[in-house]
């Protein structure tokens, strides 16, 4: 009986410090990358255009690896031959948020 104990006292205390040296060595993760939706756009103030060859692209939501941070509009150049611009925009892919850049079409 006492060779039970001592074992179970002994198992008690090698459980106890390795939960406690676990808790202790990993610290809480960032969230993963779209853990969570972004929120929502922010308002601009579109200043006018430097030149009639510049297109506005909005400001957008970029993921830190622990939250999210607001990144500003810009105009860009329009180049000879590109289309339109497609803004850069946020969305659910199998069950969490991946960021779509933006490009021209």
């Amino acid at each position: 009986m006492r060779k039970n104990v001592a074992k179970f006292v002994a198992t008690i205390g090698l459980a106890t410090i390795a939960l406690t040296g676990i808790a202790a060595a990993q610290p809480l993760p960032p969230y993963p990358h779209g853990w969570y939706a972004p929120p929502p756009p922010r308002h601009e103030f579109i200043p006018a255009p430097p030149g009639g060859a510049y297109i506005w692209r909005p400001g957008h939501w970029v993921w830190s690896g622990h939250g999210y941070y607001w990144t500003p509009g810009a105009y860009l150049i329009r180049q000879p031959y590109w289309h339109h611009w497609v803004d850069g925009h946020w969305a659910p892919e199998y069950g969490h948020w991946v960021w779509v850049p933006g490009h021209w079409a």
